[in-house]
C-alpha cells in the first residue's frame, strides 16, 4: 500500500511539474528506485510512466498546438530513430555501469533544470525575433536526433534540452514549445517502451500505477499552467532534485 501511494502520488506531482515547468522525471525516477526496482529497470519503466502524462499534457496545450506549423510534426522521425538507438544502448549497457552512472545523470539534469528560468527568458526573447527560414527546420531535425538518442537512453532532462532547441524554431511562445515538446516526448517514450518491453526491462505493475498518476497530473498541470507560478514550481523541483541527486550519489 505504501508503494502504491508513493508511485501514484509521485506520478501525479511529476505529471503536473512536467506540464507546468518541466523536470518531473527528476522525482519520478527516484520514486521507482524507492519502490524496489533496480536502476536500469527503473529507468526503462520511466519510459512507460512518462508518455500518458505527455499525452494528456499535449491535449491540454491543444489550442496552442493548432497554431503550430505542420512541419513540426516531422520531428517525430528523428525522435523515432534516435530513441531506438538510445534504447538499444541502454539494453546493452552493463547494469553495474549504469547504476554507477545514473546518480550523476540525475545531478546533471538537476543542474540543467536550475538554469531553466534563464532558458525561458531567453526563449521568450528568441520567439519574438526568430522566423522560420528554408534552412531552419532541417537544422532543428538534425539537433533533435542526438537529443532523442539521449532520451531513449535516459529521459531525465530531455524536455529541457528540447525546449532549448525549439528556441531557434520560430515558435511564438513557450506554450507552443511545450506542446511540441510533449508531442516529441510521446513518440520517444512510446518507442522506448516497446523496445524495453521486448527486452524484459519494464516493471508493468509499478509503471501502471505511476502512469495513472502522470496522466492525471499532465492534464491538471496543463490546465493550471496559466494560473500557477511556473517559477515557484521550478524552484521547489530544483531543491528537491538536488537533495535526491546527493542522496543517490552517497548511496552509489
Amino acid at each position: 500500500m505504501e508503494h502504491f501511494l508513493l508511485l501514484l502520488g509521485t506520478g501525479i506531482v511529476g505529471g503536473m511539474i512536467n506540464a507546468i515547468a518541466g523536470g518531473g522525471a527528476i522525482i519520478m525516477y527516484p520514486a521507482l528506485l524507492a519502490s524496489g526496482l533496480s536502476p536500469i529497470v527503473a529507468n526503462a519503466t520511466s519510459s512507460l510512466v512518462v508518455w500518458p502524462g505527455s499525452v494528456t499534457s499535449a491535449y491540454g496545450y491543444r489550442r496552442d498546438l493548432k497554431k503550430v506549423s505542420k512541419g513540426f510534426l516531422w520531428l517525430a522521425l528523428p525522435c523515432l530513430f534516435g530513441s531506438i538507438i538510445g534504447a538499444a544502448i541502454l539494453v546493452n549497457t552493463n547494469p553495474a555501469t549504469f547504476e554507477a552512472l545514473a546518480p550523476w545523470l540525475v545531478l546533471s539534469a538537476v543542474v540543467l533544470l536550475a538554469t531553466q528560468s534563464r532558458l525561458h527568458r531567453w526563449l521568450s526573447g528568441q520567439s519574438k525575433k526568430r522566423k522560420i527560414h528554408w534552412h531552419t527546420m532541417p537544422l532543428i531535425y538534425a539537433a533533435v536526433f542526438p537529443l532523442a538518442i539521449y532520451g531513449g537512453f535516459f529521459g531525465v532532462g530531455f524536455g529541457l534540452m528540447m525546449l532549448a532547441v525549439l528556441g531557434f524554431s520560430g515558435l511564438k511562445n513557450i506554450y507552443q514549445m511545450n506542446g511540441v515538446k510533449n508531442l516529441c516526448g510521446i513518440v520517444m517514450a512510446v518507442v522506448a517502451t516497446i523496445y524495453f518491453s521486448r527486452a524484459g526491462l519494464i516493471d508493468y505493475g509499478s509503471g501502471a500505477i505511476m502512469a495513472t498518476g502522470t496522466a492525471i497530473g499532465g492534464i491538471t498541470g496543463a490546465k493550471l499552467t496559466h494560473k500557477v507560478s511556473a517559477h515557484l514550481v521550478h524552484d521547489l523541483t530544483v531543491i528537491i532534485g538536488f537533495i535526491i541527486a546527493l542522496v543517490l550519489i552517497v548511496k552509489a
